[in-house]
Formats: C-alpha cells, sequence, structure tokens
C-alpha cells in the first residue's frame, strides 16, 4: 500500500529565503512542487503561479529586506550581523526562525502567519507597538495626575460650602456690615407691617410685633431661627440698627 508523500514541516530553525516566502504565503503544503518548478531559481518570474499570487511579493519582500540589511541571515547556521557580505543566491545564506519573526514585527506587524506566531500572539493587536503602549501610559498618568488636582479643588469648595453652612447653623456672626444690612430690612419689613399708608390705612392686618411673631412661627415651626425668643431678640436688634424704640403700636 502506497503511502503519501509526509508535508514539509511548518516551522523550522532556519529558513531558505524561498522556503521562508512559500511559509508566509500559507503554501506549505505544496512547497515541493514549488520548488520542482522553481529548479533552483530564487524569485517566480511574474504570472508564474498565478494561483499564488502572494508567493511573488512575498519572495521579493523577504530579499528586500535581507539587500536592504534589514533582515538578518545566517550563513551555514551562523548569523551574520547586519548581514554584511549576505548573497540572497547563496544557498548557504538561510534565515533564523527567530529574525523572521522580529523582522515580521517590526515591518510588517499586522501580519502574524501561524507557522511564526502563537495562537495568543495572533489574537493580541499588533498594531499597538512599546512605544504607543508608553505613550498611552504616560498619558493616562497626565490624566490621573489632573484628575486628583481637580478633585483636591472640589473637595477644598465642599469643606468650604460645609463650614459655611455649619456656621450659619450654629448662628455665626456675620461681618458687621452683613449683619447691618439684614437688621436694616427685618426693621425696615416690621415697620412696614405695622405701619399706616399716607392716608391713615394700615399696610397689613398685623397690629402688633407679637402678632407677627406668632404668625412666623405657626407658618414655618420646622424653620431654622423661627422661634419666638429668637425673633423677639433680631426685632429688638432690628429696631436699634433703625434708632427707632419701638416698631409699630
Amino acid at each position: 500500500m502506497a503511502h503519501a508523500p509526509s508535508l514539509p514541516p511548518r516551522s523550522m530553525v532556519l529558513y531558505r529565503p524561498i522556503e521562508a516566502a512559500i511559509r508566509l504565503s500559507g503554501l506549505t503544503r505544496h512547497e515541493p512542487r514549488i520548488l520542482e518548478v522553481l529548479n533552483g531559481r530564487r524569485l517566480p518570474e511574474p504570472g508564474e503561479f498565478p494561483q499564488w499570487p502572494t508567493l511573488r511579493r512575498n519572495a521579493e519582500r523577504i530579499y528586500d529586506g535581507i539587500l536592504n540589511k534589514e533582515l538578518r541571515v545566517a550563513i551555514n547556521g551562523v548569523t551574520v550581523e547586519g548581514s554584511i557580505g549576505a548573497n540572497p543566491d547563496d544557498p548557504s545564506v538561510a534565515i533564523r526562525h527567530v529574525d523572521l519573526k522580529d523582522w515580521m514585527c517590526h515591518f510588517y506587524p499586522a501580519h502574524r502567519p501561524p507557522f511564526l506566531f502563537s495562537r495568543l500572539e495572533r489574537k493580541a493587536n499588533p498594531g499597538i507597538s512599546l512605544d504607543a503602549v508608553q505613550a498611552l501610559f504616560f498619558e493616562r498618568e497626565g490624566l490621573r495626575l489632573c484628575i486628583a488636582q481637580q478633585e483636591r479643588g472640589l473637595k477644598k469648595l465642599r469643606e468650604q460650602l460645609r463650614a459655611r453652612e455649619q456656621s450659619t447653623e450654629t448662628g455665626a456672626p456675620l461681618g458687621p456690615r452683613s449683619e447691618t444690612t439684614y437688621l436694616n430690612i427685618i426693621g425696615a419689613l416690621v415697620d412696614l407691617l405695622l405701619g399706616l399708608s399716607p392716608s391713615g390705612q394700615p399696610y397689613s392686618s398685623f397690629r402688633t410685633q407679637e402678632a407677627i411673631i406668632t404668625a412666623l412661627v405657626a407658618s414655618h415651626p420646622e424653620r431654622l431661627g423661627i422661634a419666638e425668643r429668637t425673633l423677639e431678640a433680631k426685632f429688638a436688634a432690628a429696631r436699634r440698627a433703625l434708632g427707632k424704640q419701638s416698631i409699630g403700636i
């Protein structure tokens, strides 16, 4: 019983340039036929293998990388630094697996053929380089510092607002000018409520200060400061602020 010929290995330690091009094109299973047709030629002729148009393009890329000293090669298995003196047509010239992978990562990061990259590496985003990651990191740190600064400013404003509210709730004294202003307003309002128009008509139905206090307490029993003793004290201070001994009758 005849056995089917074994396929060439997908991944190897060393590749001849055309072997690397075949694998980059995903044509490993057709390698024996391609090498037979080429018969030692390093590149397919234009139009040759029309069913596999990427083969010649990938071969050209590899030879271009070698000639421009971008793709490191090995001669007789020993890496040649900078590809100095490397002739792509020399049968002893080969490309190490690790060098081919580095070259692909640097010059063709969007292409990750399975014979060079693991499944996990192929799933990773090839468009994000180390420089891009570092730039994103520094940008994130800058935003984090900016947010922290804004939060400190917001915290300070909240503390100031809380202190102001506590000052109001505890009846902390206002500044002299502000206190005089408020007392003048209170005194003038009470005077108006208890006063008469030029024609002798009362401005309101209130006849006494006590009546105003009773109505305020009844209408706003839960309000801070709306209490009989507090209102009496404030009205008395308002009378003094207006320079009057009494307001109303």
